[in-house]
């Protein structure tokens, strides 16, 4: 949905005026300043988050990382921030191109509906001096910026536990995306690339799970009577649902690959009640902060314009750490990966940055790859 009453952040928090208020004040000459003029004047810059499927827990995750990020150092004294979500709709996307275009932001951080259905707007907005930078679901156009794990490594990766797991035979699952995404199409891929590779392997069931804890359950519960005996679990996210429905039904639990859902990984410690011998790789949500911190060093000129790829963070039944990568007392479709850990981690954020969208205290430091 089009957020038209929000409002910047990490200054004060007034409304913002929209266009009609700047021509009434007299002030629409500041929308054509350029770029540089504004960053010259000492101004905030804008960054807009422009977010097509806000219908599962890791986007609102996402989405509450941003946000609180705008509300920390050093992003509060320079960046008015705002958001949009499309409810998956290219159209709807492109439209809020358009009218961020109009407003003349500095940058747009990007989480696509499709891969190529944006990239006429992009143009459109790169050759006004915009800045795209594109993560999570990335674009294929060429002027933007790409922020993302390897997508086909993590389905390559899930596939090859399962594959080890089950001795090279037997009936898997494999529990897909949002259909048309980048990172659905290559975590597929990914997978494809292993079973291959094992002609004992049969995949006897393959449907969305729309990485939605719910939804994974629902349609897991439903394709269940008609398959046999499962052996190995593929699956992109809701992975805690389809275990759900596992046990609903009276399966027993087979080697899992997942996502970084805490519920899943609840169940790799046996916390759930039910032992999973698993292996849990997370997209972290907080890619959308490392895509503020690249667009905001390259509008500043301190960092090159180049794509970044990050290591998904990963564990299995043997290496989750109750507190650390997992929580017992948060919720099974909380997404555990919300910050990074170690001593070159990425980013170090707090809970309640990812729960609530809340500022940490402290200065919130990214660590990008080296320039």
């Amino acid at each position: 949905m089009l957020m038209r009453d929000r409002k910047p952040l990490g200054g004060n928090m007034t409304a913002k005026l929209d266009r009609r208020d700047l021509l009434s004040l007299g002030l629409a000459g500041a929308l054509a300043l350029p770029v540089s003029a504004r960053a010259a004047a000492g101004k905030k810059r804008k960054i807009a988050l422009s977010n097509s499927y806000i219908g599962n827990k890791w986007r609102i995750e996402m989405e509450n990382l941003f946000k609180a990020a705008l509300l920390m150092e050093p992003f509060a004294a320079e960046i008015e921030g705002s958001w949009f979500n499309s409810g998956n709709d290219v159209s709807k996307q492109s439209q809020q191109f358009s009218n961020l275009i109009a407003e003349r932001v500095d940058a747009i951080v990007l989480n696509a509906a499709s891969p190529t259905g944006l990239d006429g707007i992009i143009k459109q907005a790169s050759d006004r001096g915009i800045l795209v930078v594109s993560f999570d679901n990335v674009v294929t156009a060429p002027s933007a910026l790409k922020v993302n794990t390897d997508q086909f490594a993590f389905g390559r990766m899930g596939a090859e536990f399962v594959a080890k797991k089950i001795g090279g035979k037997g009936n898997v699952i494999m529990v897909t995306g949002v259909a048309g995404t980048h990172v659905d199409l290559d975590r597929n891929k990914g997978a494809e690339s292993v079973w291959a590779q094992y002609p004992d392997i049969k995949v006897v069931s393959r449907y969305t799970g729309m990485w939605d804890s719910a939804t994974a359950e629902r349609n897991t519960a439903a394709a269940l009577p008609s398959l046999p005996p499962i052996d190995g679990i593929w699956c992109q996210g809701g992975t805690d649902g389809v275990l759900k429905a596992f046990i609903a039904a009276g399966r027993k639990l087979p080697p899992t690959a997942g996502e970084a859902e805490n519920g899943f990984r609840k169940f790799l410690t046996g916390y759930m009640g039910h032992q999973v011998d698993g292996i849990s790789i997370g997209q972290p949500p907080f890619l959308s902060v490392i895509s503020l911190e690249l667009a905001r060093r390259v509008l500043k000129g301190d960092y090159p314009k180049k794509d970044i790829t990050i290591p998904f963070p990963y564990v299995t039944s043997e290496t989750v750490k109750v507190g650390e990568t997992v929580f017992p007392d948060l919720p099974d479709s909380f997404f555990a990966d919300f910050t990074d850990a170690g001593p070159h981690a990425t980013v170090k954020i707090c809970v309640d940055a990812a729960l609530d969208g809340k500022a940490c205290a402290g200065r919130l430091d990214v660590d990008l790859p080296s320039a």
